[in-house]
């Protein structure tokens, strides 16, 4: 047998769980509840719809969605008839949603128009290159979905995709530039799956809270929790206080979050009178995590903290558990943890070469999970894949032990009066500081010094911050280089979709018109 038909396509693996499991709910909360034969069948049921919409293997499909079941499946449906998803960013500018359909080719969009009705007539009117809008619900412009899958009637679900099919095109956060898209084929991305299985600390019965967009790194744990018979409950956007009810309500035992997300949680006074004795796992990452909201996070929601490192190109990449979250020792708090078993680490200098133990190097990975290579980015493919190693752009040292941790993306490197300073490290200082709930550190131009290093904090509720004493802070941990020339206190501080500090929309003020390229 031809090597092209060897081995398992995402769709595939999903349809298998949803045999293997029947009756019981896959899932919940937002969007309905529904079986995994249920769910299997509704797969079919939109396979020929698209199918009769002229849907062949080979072709593209964007997805415009909230966290909800039949979106997901929709997507399901697509990939296992062939096509190649793109999952559309909900909290995404219409220009940049515009650019993915046309850079990415896209041939068929699927609106959820309870939500995105507006954004999706948007997209449907300014993007020619479009064969067909697919609607979940009644919209002028698109043909709807589940009206015609009800109309469809009972189909037997087809599986025409491919090991070696393009299954994702995922676009960059773009905060260093232009999004662009990292291509991943259904190999890559059922080891993907495996690894998340392998290395990530599951529960034993997994209810996953599905409150982080599923778009992105939210739904790269919906597998794996199939895969174990568990449920997915869907959060509609990000309401604290819900998410609270719904842990105790739901038994929730597993959910991801950003770092911002933790600490609005351990803000809000609902928290200590929460029930959340079913939560096993609380996964984060997408952006550094302060060591003493960490810390505060162990003492009053539990030892349940697993933090993932990874990047759209390679995922997931290092993992730091639960037993690496001791807030007795809290040496690996700083850390974003220890290689997953399927991927080789190893931190290269400028030169390509594997620097000394305990020295700086960028990240770079091997390994099944990573993409092929950017879409129609030769160029950029060659250099972030350069010598065979996937070049993730973020600088670390390695203990003896192997573990890892980042001192700031390479892009984000202040040069001030000749030093290098991470910004990171900084960041990690400020936030020491029980009044502050937020910081972020950019380089600005300075006459003297070339660039200076200025921290941008946001003081907790109620709190005030005294941004001498912050300057003194980061002085006696690290010395007068990485001290702040100026702290500006603020009431927020912008983030990308994914929920990182935008340090580009930082930096821009002042350095626009200054000749530094401000991504």
């Amino acid at each position: 047998m031809s090597d092209l038909y060897q081995g398992l396509t995402s769709a595939a693996l999903m349809m298998r769980a949803m045999a293997r499991w029947g009756d019981r709910v896959a899932f919940s909360g937002y969007g309905g509840s529904f079986t995994y034969a249920q769910s299997l069948e509704l797969i079919g049921r939109y396979q020929a719809v698209m199918q009769a919409s002229g849907v062949v293997r080979g072709q593209r499909i964007a997805l415009l969605n909230a966290n909800r079941a039949e979106a997901w499946l929709a997507g399901v449906a697509a990939q296992a008839l062939g096509l190649c998803m793109t999952a559309l960013h909900p909290l995404g500018a219409f220009e940049d949603q515009q650019f993915i359909l046309e850079d990415g080719e896209i041939d068929y969009l699927l609106v959820d128009t309870e939500n995105y009705l507006a954004r999706g007539g948007e997209l449907a009117a300014g993007t020619d290159r479009l064969r067909q809008v697919f609607t979940l619900g009644a919209a002028e412009y698109g043909l709807d979905l589940r009206a015609a899958a009800v109309a469809a009637g009972a189909v037997s679900p087809a599986l025409l995709a491919r090991p070696d099919d393009e299954a994702w095109l995922s676009y960059t956060g773009g905060t260093t530039g232009r999004s662009k898209g990292a291509m991943r084929r259904h190999h890559s991305y059922v080891a993907m799956v495996g690894a998340v299985l392998a290395d990530f600390e599951w529960p034993q019965d997994i209810v996953y809270l599905a409150v982080a967009p599923i778009s992105h790194v939210g739904g790269t744990k919906i597998p794996p929790t199939l895969l174990r018979g568990g449920r997915v409950h869907f959060q509609h956007g990000f309401d604290p206080g819900a998410v609270l009810d719904a842990i105790g309500a739901e038994r929730v035992s597993a959910v991801l979050m950003v770092p911002t997300m933790v600490g609005i949680l351990l803000d809000h006074p609902k928290l200590d009178s929460a029930d959340l004795s079913s939560l096993g796992l609380l996964i984060y990452g997408a952006a550094p995590m302060s060591p003493t909201r960490l810390l505060e996070g162990l003492e009053r929601i539990g030892p349940v903290f697993c933090q993932l490192y990874g990047q759209t190109e390679g995922y997931p990449l290092t993992v730091l558990r639960r037993g690496d979250h001791n807030k007795d020792d809290p040496e690996l708090f700083a850390a974003c943890g220890h290689p997953c078993a399927s991927v080789r680490i190893g931190l290269l200098n400028e030169d390509n070469q594997l620097v000394p133990a305990g020295e700086v190097g960028e990240i770079c990975a091997q390994g099944p999970q990573l993409m092929d290579g950017y879409w129609q980015r030769p160029e950029q493919t060659a250099e972030t894949m350069a010598h065979g190693w996937l070049h993730t752009g973020d600088m670390a040292w390695a203990d003896d032990r192997g573990y890892l941790y980042i001192v700031d993306r390479k892009k984000d490197m202040i040069i001030t009066g000749g030093f290098n300073v991470f910004p990171r490290e900084v960041e990690d200082i400020l936030t020491t500081d029980r009044n502050v709930a937020m910081a972020a550190v950019i380089g600005v131009p300075d006459d003297k010094w070339g660039e200076a290093v200025k921290a941008v904090v946001v003081p907790r509720q109620g709190a005030k911050v005294d941004p001498d004493a912050l300057i003194q802070r980061v002085r006696a941990a690290k010395g007068a280089v990485h001290a702040p020339k100026s702290v500006d206190v603020r009431d927020d501080i912008p983030l990308t979709p994914l929920g990182k500090p935008d340090k580009k929309a930082l930096r821009e003020p002042y350095w626009a018109g200054r000749g530094r390229r401000v991504g």
